[in-house]
C-alpha cells in the first residue's frame, strides 16, 4: 500500500507540470505575431478587442488601443505603427505614453 502512496505525488507534479506547459502555450497565443499578418487583419482585430497586446518581433511586444482616449491620468495617446506582412509602418492604433518623458517610453 505505501507504494500507491508515491505514485500519487508523481501523477500530481506530473499533471502541474503539463498544465504549466499549457498555460505558457496560451500565454504566447494572446499576442499576435504582427509581421505574420496584414495590416487590415492587425487593425481589425485591434478594432474587435479594443487593446491588444502585440507581439512586434520575436521578444518584444506593446500593448495597442482602438481609441486614444484609453490612455488617461499620466499617460497620452500616440500613435502605434507596427510592422505587418505588407506594410513596415502599419498604423495599427494608439499605445500610451508618458506625458512628462521626452523619449516617449510605453506605459
Amino acid at each position: 500500500m505505501p507504494r500507491s502512496f508515491s505514485l500519487i505525488p508523481r501523477a500530481l507534479c506530473l499533471g502541474t507540470a503539463v498544465f504549466g506547459l499549457a498555460v505558457t502555450a496560451a500565454s504566447a497565443q494572446e499576442r499576435p505575431y504582427t509581421p505574420a499578418l496584414t495590416c487590415a487583419a492587425v487593425q481589425a482585430l485591434v478594432a474587435r478587442q479594443g487593446r491588444v497586446v502585440l507581439a512586434t518581433s520575436p521578444h518584444a511586444y506593446e500593448a495597442v488601443h482602438y481609441e486614444s482616449g484609453d490612455c488617461r491620468n499620466e499617460v497620452t495617446a500616440r500613435p502605434a505603427f507596427e510592422p505587418t506582412l505588407d506594410d513596415p509602418n502599419c498604423f495599427a492604433g494608439y499605445r500610451c505614453v508618458q506625458r512628462n518623458n521626452s523619449d516617449n517610453s510605453a506605459r
